[in-house]
């Protein structure tokens, strides 16, 4: 998916394309080469470089006649990017970096769906997706029933072979990111977050890790803090009524990808909407991008855009022909 955003917009645009897939996931991206090829695209206009970002990812960002450089990751590797477009050539950069996205539930909402949706926002994908959920705030009145729905979900997902389309929860990319799982979990626990279920790997051949569910998860707490990239759902309460103050906390990142809110509401949809610090804000749904839709994030989220018309102008340039006659 990264992929088809970045290379359409940049192909639509004029130009020809490098593209280095992240280390952990080459073969798509080489399958897609093999298939340009074969639809007929000429030599040279689509090319997959695989590789460390050390190396390979360096030398993209360094390299003197490379003139736009877009990258998909986390907000610490993004600012190196940076970095070195400026001191090389001062390439055009967007970056698309890490998040920590809130989701708010009113006690207005349609129960069910924002049980659905709100487990899809984290579990989607194991978690490893940008735009997750990473922090659920309820409103004190619905949140018992609301977590007690989500545990009961979480205990019917079918864990297993991701090629089979019954399963519902696959596993993790790498072992690394299944240990910074294991510790991220273990951090909540030591900071005093309730572990309602998971935190664990299965016991199973593969990088399987439980889906996960923590309550009771306050504002200083590591885990409400940090990105997590897996399928751990980090629910917090707030008091029914205090919408700004629900918003106050849901801003209080350095990040700002993505953010949703559940209420049947539409005016308050509308307010909570309009202030939440974020590039897109879901309104009773949620990972419901469109192509037609300019995606890309706030604060150190990074800047830019994919898909919509904006992201035709990440690969563009505006010249000014005067003429005199």
């Amino acid at each position: 998916m990264m992929l088809a955003w970045k290379t359409a917009a940049c192909l639509a645009a004029g130009n020809t394309v490098v593209l280095k897939p992240a280390q952990v996931t080459p073969l798509t991206a080489l399958k897609f080469a093999e298939l340009a090829a074969r639809a007929g695209l000429p030599k040279g206009v689509i090319n997959i470089l695989p590789g460390s970002g050390a190396l390979v990812g360096q030398r993209l960002s360094d390299h003197p006649v490379v003139r736009k450089l877009g990258f998909t990751g986390s907000t610490e590797i993004g600012k190196h990017i940076m970095k070195s477009c400026a001191v090389s050539n001062v390439k055009k950069v967007s970056l698309e970096l890490g998040g920590k996205s809130p989701l708010i539930i009113f006690s207005d909402c349609d129960m069910d769906k924002a049980v659905r949706m709100g487990m899809c926002s984290v579990f989607f994908n194991k978690g490893e997706n940008c735009i997750a959920a990473g922090r659920l705030f309820v409103e004190e009145t619905i949140h018992d029933q609301f977590v007690k729905k989500v545990v009961e979900e979480v205990k019917k997902m079918k864990i297993g072979d991701p090629l089979d389309r019954s399963t519902d929860h696959g596993p993790q990319n790498h072992k690394a990111h299944l240990d910074k799982l294991l510790e991220y979990c273990q951090m909540g626990v030591k900071e005093g977050a309730t572990l309602i279920c998971g935190g664990k790997q299965v016991q199973r051949p593969g990088f399987f890790f439980e889906p996960t569910v923590f309550a009771d998860v306050q504002d200083y707490m590591y885990i409400a803090k940090e990105e997590s990239f897996g399928p751990i759902m980090i629910i917090s309460k707030f008091r029914s009524g205090e919408v700004d103050d629900v918003l106050r906390r849901a801003n209080d990142t350095e990040y700002g990808l993505a953010s949703g809110v559940f209420t049947r509401d539409i005016s308050k949809a509308m307010y909570v909407s309009e202030r939440l610090n974020a590039g897109t804000v879901f309104v009773n749904t949620y990972n419901k991008t469109d192509v037609a839709a300019p995606f890309g994030g706030f604060k150190q989220s990074g800047f830019g855009k994919d898909l919509g018309q904006e992201a035709l102008n990440e690969y563009l340039k505006t010249k000014a022909v005067t003429i005199e006659y």
